[in-house]
């Protein structure tokens, strides 16, 4: 597949770098010398100096013959003409677009994206992403990725392992066999930096990160199974009141019951998000200040979740409220580095918005019947939401006779609106709902997989 990819920050290089490993042709547009330099030394991919709405940078990026155009520069603006211009003049099939203005993104407006008007097939909003994956971790405290596939129906969930964790060295095996009517399915094991698929006598250890995939009906009580059943926080401090703050503070109070304060050190910006919410308490101020934390009522608050745009103050803040007595903090952070470091510090969880945003742009890159994707361990595997077509090798025979390659894992089936864990005598039909995990080389198989292929026609 031929794919322009326009932007050379984060997202870009993120994008980039998983379709090359995959064989794709890969151009990379940006102004910056000095960002397609980097890009093109590092990754095997071609790179095109230039703004990626003019014309003449398009063609001499081959945009005539190719796939797909993903334009994540830091400009909405920029990202839009580009695409109408992929269209007009290119033909370029589909056009993928990053738009972060919330006046863009009003459903009123949807029409404005037609094919008749500003021809974009697929919008990226990385703020509502980002605080839809703040609400599902502020839901299942106790683990470190959350994620949900089949309309909410089934969930994946990432867990790291306690010293009191009641199936540590227990043969994953006898673990199916203790709890009978759990709805779980673990489908890997992450150990000392390596990820692989889980096997019948694998035995867990602490400190591994598992994923198992779930009955969302299942989940509260495997958490419990696996001794993180802490429950979900009543009670929230939000630092930071731009476009994510605010989305998860809407989130949260429809939720109900939910106490939740926002600090947001811009005063304009304040009265904004206070005029915007119902139930909420905005206080102006710095999360750094621990005399703001304690006014909003930190020292009882069960989790402090840091959303501004600078990674180290998120940080920082976090480090701050769990020293005044928050029990969880939860950190935004942009930059990989910091990963480790806010681990390091005790920032009990962090979101990875670039995670997010590459999740959601494979889920239109990957071929055939896929619904959902999301990235794990930063692209060592993937899991995957698909529906299974009459000319699928899956379809028809019981599982342990598909001949699944050794990286591939189905850990949920949804039937009739039933879901099913799988076994070796399960049998997939046509239509069934399917999620599952594949490592990074199996990926191109799982496509094969759910490809629509001649003779469904």
């Amino acid at each position: 597949m031929r794919v322009i990819v326009c932007g050379a920050g984060r997202v870009g290089v993120g994008i980039a770098r998983r379709l090359s490993r995959e064989e794709n042709e890969v151009t990379v547009i940006d102004q910056s010398k000095e960002l397609v330099r980097q890009v093109t030394e590092r990754l095997d991919v071609r790179g095109v100096v230039g703004n990626g709405a003019y014309p003449e940078i398009l063609e001499e990026a081959g945009a005539r013959e190719a796939d797909m155009l993903i334009a994540v520069t830091y400009s909405d603006e920029v990202n839009m003409i580009t695409c109408q211009i992929a269209h007009t003049l290119f033909k370029v099939p589909t056009k993928i677009a990053r738009i972060r203005a919330v006046g863009y993104l009003d459903t009123k407006y949807s029409d404005l994206y037609s094919r008749e008007h500003l021809p974009i097939d697929v919008i990226i909003s990385p703020e509502q992403e980002v605080s839809e994956a703040v609400m599902q971790r502020l839901s299942t405290p106790g683990a470190f990725e959350v994620k949900s596939f089949a309309d909410g129906r089934i969930w994946a969930v990432g867990v790291r392992l306690r010293e009191d964790c009641a199936i540590i060295n227990t043969p994953l095996r006898q673990v199916a066999e203790l709890f009978p009517d759990l709805k779980i399915t673990i489908v890997a094991i992450q150990r000392d930096g390596k990820l692989w698929r889980a096997h019948a006598e694998d035995q867990l250890q602490p400190n591994d990160q598992i994923y198992y995939i779930a009955d969302r009906h299942d989940v509260t009580r495997a958490m419990e199974i696996m001794g993180e059943a802490a429950r979900q926080a009543r009670r929230v401090i939000i630092v930071g009141g731009g476009n994510i703050g605010l989305f998860v503070a809407k989130g949260l109070e429809k939720l109900g019951s939910m106490k939740i304060r926002i600090i947001e050190r811009n005063r304009k910006r304040a009265e904004y998000i206070a005029e915007e919410l119902e139930r909420s308490v905005v206080l102006l101020g710095d999360g750094l200040d621990r005399g703001i934390l304690r006014e909003a009522g930190v020292t009882e608050a069960e989790t402090v979740v840091a959303l501004t745009d600078n990674d180290q103050v998120n940080i920082l803040t976090s480090v701050v409220a769990k020293r005044e007595g928050a029990r969880r903090a939860m950190a935004l952070i942009n930059d990989l580095e910091y990963g480790p470091v806010s681990e390091a510090v005790g920032i009990d969880r962090y979101i990875d918005p670039r995670a997010t945003t590459i999740s959601t742009i494979l889920q239109h890159v990957r071929r055939g019947r896929i619904k959902g994707v999301y990235s794990l361990s930063d692209g060592a595997a993937e899991l995957v939401d698909a529906i299974a077509l009459e000319t699928s090798p899956l379809v028809n025979k019981p599982l342990r006779e598909a001949k699944l390659p050794e990286g591939v894992m189905i850990g949920a089936v949804m039937r009739d609106d039933e879901v099913r864990m799988p076994t070796g005598d399960t049998v997939i039909n046509a239509g069934d709902r399917i999620v599952l995990m594949a490592l990074r080389e199996n990926v191109k198989d799982v496509e094969q997989m759910f490809r629509v292929s001649i003779e469904y026609f």
